[in-house]
């Protein structure tokens, strides 16, 4: 069994490295709940989520999943600044390594924090042996799942696998089982849609709010800017902010 380390009092957060190591994390990206747009009712639920978790000994296994760019990972990020107080720690995983979570669990089940392990845009493709590994992992493992620790993970697919027009992905008919099994080891799943015009526009307005008359000149370059990114979610509505703010935008 490998030897991990990690240092949860000084470092909140870590990264599982390929290589081996958990990788003590001492610059942490600033997310916050605040810079979440038309997002209320998917904090909420995260939230109370997560709150069950940390004072009651409840909470569950969750799955965020849809649109691109729409704030799901933000949102896991942001719980880290808020509950971190109350003995939150996170640790990221991604795909390929997740056959090592059996060993992180053993080695986190008896530490005295609550953590999060956030697999992000996870998706899988046919015969991927991960996927399995994550199944046995969540529901079917001889072994009970650690009290102090809950899996959260994005992805753009709500059943994680490829989806094809001659299936039946809703009603679960026999050749479909496998695919709805890993979707229905979560019991909380949190749905994101695509933004339009409106909300795209109310978000970056927010951005603006120091230089509303700035804002009123940059709105038609806003929506040519989404066009031609082919989106308008907030990450979009994040980036044409950032280039604006650089004094790039009127060179694109």
């Amino acid at each position: 069994m490998k030897s991990f380390s990690w240092d949860c009092v000084k470092y909140p957060a870590a990264i599982y490295r390929s290589s081996g190591y958990l990788h003590e994390i001492s610059e942490i990206e600033e997310n916050s709940f605040e810079s979440l747009h038309n997002l209320q009712k998917e904090i909420k639920l995260l939230c109370a989520n997560t709150e069950a978790f940390l004072f009651e000994n409840l909470g569950v296994n969750v799955l965020l999943w849809g649109a691109r760019g729409c704030g799901k990972s933000s949102l896991i990020k942001a719980l880290l600044p808020k509950y971190a107080k109350d003995g939150l720690r996170i640790l990221q995983i991604l795909k390929q390594d997740l056959e090592i979570l059996p060993e992180i669990f053993d080695f986190l089940r008896t530490k005295p924090y609550k953590f999060i392990i956030f697999c992000d845009d996870l998706s899988f493709d046919e015969g991927d042996k991960e996927y399995k590994a994550l199944k046995t992992i969540l529901e079917g493992s001889i072994e009970s799942f650690p009290q102090n620790i809950r899996i959260y993970t994005t992805s753009n697919r709500r059943h994680l696998m490829p989806e094809f027009h001659d299936e039946n992905e809703l009603f679960g008919f026999e050749g479909n089982e496998d695919k709805i099994a890993l979707f229905d080891r979560f019991p909380l799943c949190i749905g994101f849609y695509t933004y339009g015009n409106q909300e795209y526009l109310e978000i970056l307005e927010n951005y603006f709010k120091e230089s509303p008359q700035e804002w009123e000149k940059l709105k038609t370059k806003a929506i040519w800017f989404a066009t031609q990114r082919g989106s308008k979610n907030p990450r979009v509505a994040a980036q044409f902010f950032k280039l604006y703010k650089s004094g790039l935008i009127d060179l694109i």
